[in-house]
């Protein structure tokens, strides 16, 4: 073996290991910038996310001050004072004025539902014939009819056929 072969294997081993060391600190630095790289990433997207947010409050609050603009112009609404707020029900009952002489009376709402067309569907097959004289008239049909009638019964009747009278009270 030639002594210069020996120092040049070292040699190579040095470079070598040099290369390697260049390489990882390579490597950890580009790794250091990715990470800063995506932490910027995420505070732009915050910064939009914010100024998205700022923008959106910022027009409902031009839109609430056009809509007070025009309310106290156009309208002549104003925001509720202090002085107009009740304290109990006592209070907001002698707000209240009587009817006039010549006021019309309250119109009063009920619901006129209309009397079946048929008995149900298995009044035929429970009412079998005449009734006897000491029943009633109506109890064995009236029995027949809330047995048969059930839920589908019920809505598949049009709602249409119900009626709203109106009465006026005296």
């Amino acid at each position: 073996m030639v002594p210069g072969s020996r120092i040049r294997q070292i040699g190579w081993a040095l470079v070598l290991a040099i290369c390697f060391a260049l390489l990882l600190a390579l490597t950890f630095k580009v790794n250091a910038v990715k990470s800063d790289v995506r932490l910027a990433e995420r505070k732009i997207i915050a910064a939009q996310q914010a100024k998205l947010m700022l923008e959106t409050e910022f027009e409902t609050r031009a839109s609430q001050q056009q809509l007070s603009d025009w309310n106290a112009v156009e309208f002549g609404y104003s925001a509720p004072r202090a002085d107009q707020y009740l304290e109990n029900e006592r209070q907001l009952a002698a707000l209240g004025t009587p009817r006039g002489v010549d006021a019309p009376a309250p119109v009063r709402v009920a619901l006129n539902r209309p009397a079946p067309e048929s008995a149900g569907l298995f009044a035929e097959w429970i009412d079998d014939g005449e009734q006897p004289e000491s029943q009633p008239h109506g109890d064995r049909r009236e029995l027949a009819s809330a047995a048969a009638e059930g839920l589908a019964d019920r809505l598949a009747r049009p709602a249409v056929s119900m009626a709203v009278a109106a009465e006026v009270s005296q």
